[in-house]
């Protein structure tokens, strides 16, 4: 009967039989920790401090600083932990005032709390839920919600999402790796010299990569459909991994037509930003390779949902990401742990995406600085850490922000004067 005096495991026992000290102490242990809880005391266990600064946490501040191409967000705390995000893609004197506007709906919350924020802010204002601007600005802070996490907890951010399912992340572009751009202008219908210069492009990079790197051809919404198929067709012969963005969203039956018609691989989900913009595509069967955007979908918090359904249809995902180290690092992290993936958009060094200020000598130096490392396979090591693992130098960032900044809208005019997607 002395057995069943005893005090139950911790994990069985009701909260009013617990107490925060023997708590922290088992969790102490599990962590790994070789010191006892009743030997260390509260205030020297590092479980028991990082924990104490995660409860009492609070956003306390949100700066932004608009240097082209993008918009960086500052997220401050009570205890001086940092976050930082990348806002892109869309225009900043929007996005500026907006990320500052919600800060309103941050101030005094825990950051930890990425989840429950993340729903916070989308679903604050019902006529622009889920719209481009909305969602865009939503990502940068999302980023550094998870960056002020994974600072506290002393981890890179792919350990909080579950930790990493790879060891290296395959990227493009590389010498293993090339996707193609369409050139120039299309009109609403084209003509063979257009479709052989295409085809010409792809037998190329084929030609660099060899027979065991990726060939891939982004049509950017550019190709009317007809001209999609007879192209797709042509360049079947050189193994394109895959055809992007091969329609504009909006019609699913678009999408159905060409996945009916082509027999390459088709690919999107740049322009597409959350969960529920995904679902057609994989309901429908008209896509095979899914591309969000770290910085389009809201975040890490969404992508890692997008990820998750997409495993569900068997569908990898090919991120697109044109965005600072700050972008593209979110993104890798979030990549880092899903386990459905094909490759991924590699840009650190184009400064048209990744802000930088030229030296005395004239050299690049980007604003935010990550040690990348792609090897001779095209492969990218996984992003360092804590948090994003990115180091934003401040006094370079403040002068390019004080900087005159300017934004010009983009668009695709035809040779007749008329407007095309693009």
């Amino acid at each position: 009967m002395a057995a069943f005096t005893k005090r139950p495991p911790l994990h069985l026992m009701h909260p009013s039989q617990s107490n925060r000290r023997d708590f922290f102490a088992s969790a102490a242990a599990a962590s790994g920790f070789a010191f006892a809880q009743d030997t260390l005391g509260a205030q020297q266990n590092p479980a028991v401090q990082v924990a104490d600064r995660a409860t009492s946490l609070k956003i306390t501040g949100l700066k932004t600083f608009w240097v082209n191409p993008c918009v960086f967000v500052r997220i401050e705390t009570n205890h001086g932990v940092t976050g930082w995000g990348d806002i892109k893609g869309v225009d900043p004197r929007v996005s500026k005032p907006l990320a500052e506007s919600l800060f309103e709906l941050l101030d005094g919350e825990n950051p930890t709390r990425i989840e429950h924020l993340w729903q916070k802010l989308f679903r604050s204002h019902r006529d622009i839920r889920g719209g481009p601007f909305m969602c865009h600005t939503l990502a940068g802070i999302d980023q550094a919600l998870w960056d002020i996490a994974g600072k506290l907890w002393g981890v890179p951010v792919y350990r909080l999402l579950g930790g990493p399912v790879r060891d290296r992340i395959r990227v493009y572009h590389t010498p293993k790796a090339i996707k193609v751009p369409p050139p120039g202008v299309f009109e609403h219908s084209s003509n063979p010299a257009d479709i052989e210069r295409i085809v010409a492009a792809i037998k190329s990079a084929r030609d660099k990569v060899g027979p065991d790197g990726a060939v891939m051809f982004d049509a950017h919404c550019a190709l009317p459909p007809a001209t999609l198929i007879q192209l797709a067709g042509a360049i079947r012969p050189y193994d394109v991994l895959f055809i992007e963005e091969v329609a504009v969203p909006g019609n699913i039956e678009v999408f159905k037509r060409l996945k009916d018609a082509i027999r390459i691989p088709l690919a999107a989900g740049e322009r597409d930003r959350t969960i529920w913009d995904m679902i057609p595509y994989l309901h429908n069967r008209c896509l095979d390779v899914l591309q969000p955007d770290c910085c389009h979908t809201g975040g890490i918090t969404q992508m890692r949902k997008i990820a998750a359904l997409a495993e569900a249809y068997h569908v990898p995902l090919a991120p697109h990401c044109t965005a600072s180290n700050l972008g593209i690092a979110a993104s890798l992290h979030a990549i880092a742990a899903t386990p459905l993936f094909l490759i991924h958009e590699f840009y650190p060094d184009n400064h048209g995406f990744n802000p930088a200020l030229r030296d005395a000598a004239g050299k690049p130096q980007p604003i935010a600085r990550v040690d990348w490392a792609v090897d001779k396979d095209g492969y990218v090591n996984l992003p360092p850490g804590p948090g994003l693992g990115v180091e934003v130098d401040e006094q370079l960032l403040a002068e390019a922000a004080s900087r005159p900044q300017s934004y010009k809208w983009p668009g695709r005019v035809l040779k007749d004067g008329s407007i095309a997607d693009y």
